[in-house]
């Protein structure tokens, strides 16, 4: 088996590792990874690493190398082993994978309808991350629809939770949001969201991302990151959603906006080499959005069923909306995974992409 490894201290220092193929225990079932989907979101799971816990999910396979870690992936897999009653060899899988050819789960808790990874190193970590759809059993199962679903699915799901909080608190009493690194996917999937809402919506943004994020004609009014200071109307009650984790960016706005600054929710870490924090921040207006907890939170609010719904319409509704300007770029293999990583890592893979390895 081939395995993709990001150290841990140096997020640009990768490498694919090969291993021989594990021994299955009873009760255990060897996944072989199709395809999974990538994008800035995923460089937040490595940033957030160690903090919230991403890197604890998938083992290296090369045991003494604390210093490697593996970046968790949304995607496809076949059941290509199975020690499992009731798990059969060829069911297919999505949920969260390793950017690896294989994966061995401990499957508990199996319905018709999904299975959880009772692995004793995933036990502690968010059930949302954890559980894997058993595909077939879904009414209206379309394949054709599998590479849109690994990539924008998590993405989506994110944008839509958060847009359900804004609602929520009335967007914190704001009149505009404004969303640093607007290009994003989980900035745009908020844009779709946010639309009719009775708020301004502001995407700030690079020089090299300004052309596309206005030809989306989603956001009111797009601003260079330069541009805050003399672009923005400070006296304008305002809500920050922060994609990037930029400390200076961020930074900058609650210096600018001061008491019209309402709340700041930080979503993603996807500056991974900025300073994570600034003493210009307001601290107690600030806070950092977990989309699992507000996922879990909603499920037990409305129960699994109206969540699922209400955010998979809200899912394929705006991944349609997406078709007009998004085209899919196919890579094969971790190889490939390996040669397009370097420009989603600093930001400079092209937006209007969705980048999908094939395994």
């Amino acid at each position: 088996m081939k395995q993709f490894q990001i150290n841990k201290n140096d997020l640009a220092d990768v490498r694919i590792v090969e291993s021989d193929m594990p021994d299955l225990a009873s009760g255990e079932a060897l996944l072989r990874v199709e395809r999974f989907g990538l994008s800035a979101n995923n460089i937040t799971y490595a940033v957030a690493g160690d903090t919230l816990g991403y890197w604890q999910f998938f083992k290296p396979v090369d045991e003494g190398q604390d210093h490697m870690g593996i970046m968790p992936v949304w995607g496809f897999a076949e059941v290509e082993s199975s020690m499992v009653d009731g798990l059969n060899v060829g069911e297919r899988l999505f949920g969260y994978f390793p950017p690896a050819t294989h994966l061995v789960i401990k499957p508990e808790n199996m319905t018709d309808a999904h299975l959880f990874d009772g692995a004793e190193h995933r036990s502690q970590l968010p059930k949302g991350y954890n559980i894997y759809r058993r595909v077939a059993a879904e009414p209206g199962y379309d394949p054709a629809h599998d590479d849109i679903r690994m990539l924008l699915y998590p993405l989506f799901v994110t944008s839509f939770v958060i847009a359900d909080q804004l609602e929520e608190f009335n967007h914190y009493d704001a009149k505009r949001v404004i969303i640093i690194s607007a290009s994003s996917k989980t900035s745009i999937g908020l844009a779709y969201a946010l639309e009719d809402k009775g708020v301004e919506v502001i995407g700030l943004t690079s020089p090299g991302n300004r052309e596309f994020v206005e030809h989306l004609g989603l956001y009111d009014e797009t601003v260079l990151y330069d541009e805050i200071e003399t672009a923005l109307d400070a006296s304008m009650p305002s809500v920050i959603v922060d994609m990037a984790g930029n400390a200076d960016i961020l930074g900058r706005l609650h210096i600018h906006f001061g008491e019209a600054m309402k709340r700041t929710l930080s979503v993603g870490l996807t500056h991974w080499e900025a300073e994570r924090r600034s003493s210009d921040v307001i601290k107690d207006r600030t806070e950092f959005f977990f989309a699992p907890s507000r996922i879990q939170q909603r499920m037990k609010d409305w129960g699994a069923a109206e969540f699922n719904g209400r955010s998979g319409q809200f899912v394929m509704d705006t991944a349609q909306a997406c078709s007009s300007w998004m085209t899919l770029k196919s890579l094969t293999g971790l190889e490939g995974l390996a040669s397009v990583y370097p420009q989603v890592l600093d930001g400079t893979a092209k937006p209007q992409e969705g980048l999908l390895i094939h395994l």
